[in-house]
C-alpha cells in the first residue's frame, strides 16, 4: 500500500493527500516533521536526504518533492483526469505547477510564517504587507487566466490545480487585504465544493 510520510497540516503534504483523495487511492500516513520531528533521523534521511516532508513509498518506490509526487501519482492512476493525456493540456498543468513553485509559494512563505508561526509581538508586518501586495499582483495573472476556463488547464480539475489550490486556501483563509479577483474566487469556490479538498485542505491553518 502507498505510504505517505508527513504531517497532515503541512501544505506540501496536503498536495499529496488531496491528490490521493481525488484519485480515491488507499494509503497509510505517518506523522513526520513539525512538532512530530523524526525527519532528521538516519532512517528518514535515507529516504529523503533533504529531511523535508512529504516522502512517499509506493511498493518500494520512493519519491519526494510534493509536485513530483503529484505528477507521479496522477500519471500512474489518473491518466485522462488529473494527468491530461493531451500534451498541450498537460503542458498547461505543468506550467502552472512550475509557476506555483517559482513565483507564488515564495511570496506566500513570509506571509504564512509571520501570521501563523510567529508570535504577534515579533511579526514583521512590513514584510507581510509587501509580500501580500506582490502576491496579489501575481495572482492577477491567474485570475485573468481563469476568466475563460473553470480550472487552470481547462474545464476539469487537473494536477495543475493542486498546488495552487493549497495556496488559495491560505490566501482566502488568512486576514489579508486582498484585491478583488473574481475569477480566482470563483475557482476557489469550485475547489471548496470538492469533498477531497474539504477533507485534506480545508483544515485549521497551523
Amino acid at each position: 500500500m502507498l505510504k505517505i510520510l508527513g504531517r497532515k497540516t503541512s501544505s506540501n503534504v496536503q498536495n499529496v493527500l488531496w491528490c490521493c483523495g481525488e484519485l480515491k487511492l488507499r494509503f497509510e500516513r505517518e506523522d513526520i516533521g513539525g512538532p512530530f520531528g523524526r525527519n532528521d533521523t538516519p532512517e528518514y534521511l535515507a529516504l529523503n536526504p533533504n529531511g523535508l516532508v512529504p516522502t512517499i513509498v509506493d511498493d518500494g518506490y520512493v519519491q519526494w518533492e510534493s509536485c513530483s509526487i503529484v505528477r507521479y501519482l496522477s500519471a500512474k492512476h489518473g491518466a485522462g483526469s488529473l494527468w491530461p493525456t493531451d500534451p498541450a493540456r498537460r503542458g498547461e498543468a505543468d506550467r502552472w505547477m512550475d509557476w506555483h513553485l517559482s513565483t507564488v509559494a515564495p511570496l506566500m512563505r513570509p506571509i504564512f510564517i509571520n501570521l501563523v508561526r510567529t508570535p504577534p509581538e515579533k511579526r514583521d508586518m512590513a514584510a507581510v504587507a509587501k509580500a501580500t501586495r506582490e502576491l496579489g499582483d501575481k495572482l492577477r495573472i491567474l485570475d485573468a487566466h481563469l476568466k475563460a476556463r473553470r480550472f487552470v488547464a481547462g474545464d476539469s480539475l487537473s494536477m495543475g490545480d493542486i498546488p495552487l489550490g493549497i495556496i488559495a486556501y491560505r490566501w482566502f483563509g488568512m486576514a489579508l487585504e486582498r484585491p478583488d479577483l473574481p475569477s480566482l474566487r470563483a475557482w476557489y469556490d469550485r475547489l471548496s465544493g470538492r469533498p477531497a479538498y474539504r477533507e485534506h485542505v480545508m483544515i485549521p491553518i497551523t
